[in-house]
């Protein structure tokens, strides 16, 4: 390469670069870009027709001395599903990186998969494992001195850790008078469900067929249910809590049981890897990640790998943003926050991504909580403009093949649709292409929902006027949030303004051996475990139309006729699951065993201060602060409280007792923390005896609660920018 031509090629505006000034780093340094570069031109450099291997030590040198643009593609760990096949993308990126005059370098991080912890003391891990990665990154970033990166989006904690390393970067390096560090994310491509082979469908049909003739028509029906949904990891979860129950009933043996878990999990997933086509949190994140301006369209939803022609005009737009402060990392986190909170809500995606998005605003350096999510959320109407579903076909590898065929364009579309139902978009906002909104939209080619004609997922008129998640309150705690857009109108009115005993459990483990009991509502029955004046005042507000009926039955027929006509509603509590006391673990596989259960389901809300991904049939409510290890009003409650949901107004209530008893709604006025002190402190206990069961140095202390985004107390502290400001103008 002529000097002439190394004049040409971009530099970084940064008084600062070690590698002039450090002879150690010229020396170590290039061996590991020509070790990259030799390894990826022989693997897929025969897609670049006449590239020249120039990269030589002296050159390589040459550009750390002159400030090239030094890129770390971060990747995930090959353990993880989603990343397996980072190293093609790598490849083809690295080169591309060089061929545009920027020096490349490699590094992954460790990528906890929460398909594979669930259940174990892994999901313990899960959610520190996002502080670690954001630490990992900045500590990789600063370490060596890179200036931006190109990111292989994957799935879980990874995506917004990897971001809020990323945005706390930029915002120390701006603070010393550095360049802005910029960044592009290019998402995992998604992986294919699984299918039943016919022969194990057949074999699984007539389990349900046995069930029948036994007469276990609930646990037959749950496995014709858990056959309607296309396979996926989360779907086996399904499946194992109905063919535990079916063991217990003696429908079919123990070794029946592990024989259909071995081949619908070698049925699920391609070996091509990827992120799961379910919405869970990492399409979620996909969503959200979009909508944040930091996904180049070309690269958004993929069916496979990137190509070489795919990657290129991503990588050449992250070179056009170099130098670009309105285009850092943390500018665009802040310029883009509503856009992305009303993309994710519009979708309906993962609980989860409401701690997530926080915990990034916060790492990039803004004044932000829940509160102001929610406000962003509330003010304006959002509709369901998103109609996903396992058991229709319409996945998230359906919507990538649709986008792939270029009859719509993603989130780009959906933000499009957002805009034409009247809803007030950022279009101003600059995004990773260089472009703001406005300009990327101007092209409408593909954009319009409407170019799907088949079984569309992203819809230009909505299923209903709102969506996404709420944020609850109540008398006896001060936040949690619940996914509204996770439950059609008629589930909603069936737990909606209704009357609920809670069931309460200490932890996850408790709560999963009750759910999975088969007898579990016929044993509250005989134990008598509500009062017959509460069950009959319950029966009155949650259904008055036939309350008359009522009166007439004992306390046997009344439970009985009350779970049949699903009047009876539990609220399950699983307590202790906090980011302090337990490392907020995800509570899908209690969930998944209550959807498992048709009698159950249609009775039961789930609380807990663990997280969530989803919902269950009654509504999964999570993140609840303050969490019991920490005094929260979760801690003290117990078995035969009585709350009133009230979701659309947002709201849980604890009523009073003895008032209930008289007919009347009156919240509860005493103080739990001191009427059940005893309770409360045997409880604490044994939290803390729980919590040893971590790791000492991942636990989740010294930082905030999930109303803060679980975010370390130092990032929090430092965090000082209203959002609504302009990061260019707080530097």
């Amino acid at each position: 390469m002529s000097n002439k031509d190394t004049k040409k090629r971009p530099r970084i505006n940064n008084p600062i670069n070690p590698y002039r000034d450090n002879v150690q780093g010229k020396a170590n340094e290039p061996i590991t870009v020509a070790g990259l570069l030799d390894q990826a031109k022989r693997m897929v450099g025969h897609a670049y027709h006449g590239l020249v291997s120039d990269w030589t030590l002296e050159e390589i040198y040459n550009r750390l001395e002159e400030n090239a643009p030094r890129i770390a593609i971060i990747g995930g760990s090959a353990d993880h599903p989603a990343h397996i096949l980072d190293i093609e993308t790598v490849s083809r990126a690295a080169l591309k990186i060089w061929e545009e005059g920027g020096v490349p370098f490699y590094f992954s991080t460790p990528v906890l998969c929460d398909g594979t912890a669930q259940s174990n003391m892994g999901m313990s891990y899960s959610l520190q494992s996002r502080n670690a990665i954001a630490e990992i990154v900045v500590n990789q970033m600063e370490a060596h001195s890179y200036h931006g990166a190109f990111v292989i989006q994957g799935c879980d904690k990874q995506p917004l850790g990897v971001l809020s390393g990323l945005a706390l970067l930029d915002r120390v390096r701006r603070l010393r008078g550095e360049a802005p560090v910029f960044a592009s994310f290019a998402p995992s491509h998604v992986l294919k469900g699984g299918e039943i082979p016919e022969g194990l469908k057949k074999e699984l049909t007539d389990v349900a067929e046995r069930a029948i003739q036994m007469g276990e028509h609930n646990i037959a029906d749950d496995i014709f249910d858990a056959l309607t949904y296309i396979l996926q990891c989360s779907s086996n979860t399904q499946f194992q809590g109905v063919l535990v129950r079916a063991v217990e009933q003696g429908i079919i043996a123990p070794e029946e049981q592990k024989y259909f878990e071995k081949w619908l999990a070698v049925n699920t997933c391609d070996a091509a890897g990827g992120i799961c086509a379910f919405h869970g949190t990492g399409n979620s994140s996909r969503d959200i990640m979009a909508g944040l301006g930091f996904v180049h369209p070309t690269l958004e939803l993929l069916t496979e790998p990137p190509t070489t022609d795919q990657l290129k005009p991503a990588i050449e737009a992250l070179f056009s943003i170099v130098n670009r402060p309105e285009c850092s990392v943390a500018e665009l986190v802040g310029a883009n926050i509503a856009n992305a909170i009303r993309i994710h809500s519009s979708g309906g995606g993962s609980t989860n991504l409401m701690m997530h998005v926080v915990g990034a605003m916060i790492y990039a350096g803004y004044e932000f909580n829940l509160w102001e999510l929610e406000k962003i959320h509330q003010s304006h109407p959002i509709p369901d403009l998103f109609d996903y579903s396992l058991t229709e076909g319409r996945d998230i590898f359906a919507l990538a093949q649709q986008c792939c065929s270029g009859a719509i364009r993603g989130m780009e579309t959906l933000f499009y649709e957002l805009v034409r139902n009247g809803v007030p978009m950022d279009v101003d906002a600059y995004t990773v292409t260089g472009q703001t909104w406005k300009e990327r939209l101007s092209n409408t080619e593909g954009l319009s929902a409407d170019g799907v004609k088949d079984n569309p997922i992203i819809l230009s008129r909505p299923r209903r006027s709102y969506s996404g998640v709420d944020v609850l309150q109540g008398n006896f705690f001060e936040s949690a949030v619940v996914k509204i857009s996770g439950m059609s109108t008629h589930q909603l009115n069936q737990f909606d303004e209704k009357i609920s005993f809670v069931l309460y459990f200490e932890n996850e483990e408790d709560a999963n051996k009750q759910l999975l009991n088969e007898t579990l509502l016929e044993e509250l029955q005989d134990k008598k475990a509500f009062p017959l004046d509460h069950l009959l005042q319950m029966w009155k507000i949650n259904k008055p139309e036939s309350f008359q009926e009522a009166v007439t039955l004992n306390y046997d027929e009344l439970f009985r006729r009350m779970i049949k006509d699903e009047i009876l509603k539990l609220a399950i509590i699983i307590s202790g699951q906090g980011p302090e006391a337990f490392g907020m673990p995800e509570m899908f596989t209690p969930m998944q065993h209550i959807n498992a259960n048709r009698q159950l389901k249609r009775l039961a809300t789930l609380i807990s201060d663990g997280r969530y991904s989803g919902v269950s049939y009654g509504a999964a409510i999570g993140h609840m602060t303050p969490e019991a290890y920490n005094d929260g009003g979760i801690l003290y409650l117990k078995q035969g409280d009585l709350l009133f949901l009230r979701f659309r107004s947002r709201r849980i209530e604890l009523l009073d007792p003895n008032e209930f008893s008289e007919g009347k709604l009156e919240l509860y006025q005493g103080d739990l923390k001191i009427e059940r002190e005893t309770l409360g402190q045997e409880r604490k206990n044994t939290l803390k005896r729980r919590q040893r069961t971590i790791a000492a140095s991942n636990r989740l202390t010294g930082c905030t609660d999930a109303a803060d985004g679980v975010v370390p107390l130092a990032v929090k502290m430092d965090a000082d920018i209203p959002y609504k400001k302009n990061l260019l103008s707080q530097v």
